[in-house]
């Protein structure tokens, strides 16, 4: 005669599994992604980057001084470019799975707040080249920086930013022409914008799939 279960004790000792949540784990994975690029810090900077610009254009309001925002927009590029660096090194590629999305999705997002900041400190004040020009200029060299994180790794890829920085200002001392050289172009100039464009979307490429490099101290 077979004993009855005990079903109490069953549930005790074998203890149902909850139900797996996608929707939850991907958040998690976001939030720790985020954390480990010190994003909540990167954005806390970018909206001192946008008092900074409103600062900037009320005291430096003739129509010569485009080189002291443009600092102030290479900057708030830059700290893009610096967000790409991962703590955890070659493991992180090893295991990482949802990793290119996981930088593809924070490097659109980061470049669009650094956008989104500057043009909050720009209103009211008078931005020298209006939206378009801002938006050419923050993607555009966002873009570098990005580059220059694949290519010497996120911890130095500031670098980028700044020399195309003094490149530029060169360029808007010395009337240059080039489109590649964006920021000495009028708003309205199609290639610019074009080259612009390019330079984003290849270095969005590249991060997304190989990340930034990885230096021996990482």
């Amino acid at each position: 005669m077979a004993m009855p279960r005990d079903t109490a004790t069953d549930a005790a000792a074998h203890p149902a599994r909850r139900p797996r949540r996608p929707g939850a784990a991907i958040t998690r994975l976001v939030q720790l992604h985020l954390l480990s690029r010190r994003v909540p810090a990167a954005l806390v900077v970018m909206v001192a980057c946008g008092a900074l610009f409103q600062a900037t254009l009320r005291w430096h309001s003739d129509q010569h001084s485009l080189q002291v925002p443009l600092i102030i927009e290479a900057a708030a590029a830059a700290i893009v470019a610096v967000t790409t660096h991962s703590p955890f090194g070659e493991s992180e590629r090893a295991t990482g799975t949802w990793l290119p999305y996981l930088r593809l999705g924070a490097a659109v997002a980061l470049t669009a707040a650094a956008f989104a900041s500057l043009l909050a400190g720009a209103a009211g004040a008078n931005l020298l080249g209006g939206t378009v020009a801002l938006l050419r200029n923050v993607f555009g060299i966002a873009g570098v920086g990005l580059l220059t994180a694949a290519a010497i790794g996120g911890s130095l890829s500031w670098i980028g930013p700044l020399a195309y920085l003094a490149v530029a200002e060169e360029a808007l001392s010395g009337g240059w022409h080039t489109p590649w050289i964006w920021p000495a172009r009028p708003p309205g100039d199609f290639d610019s914008v074009i080259c612009a464009a390019l330079v984003f979307a290849s270095g969005l490429t590249v991060i997304s799939l190989r990340g930034a490099h990885v230096t021996s101290r990482d």
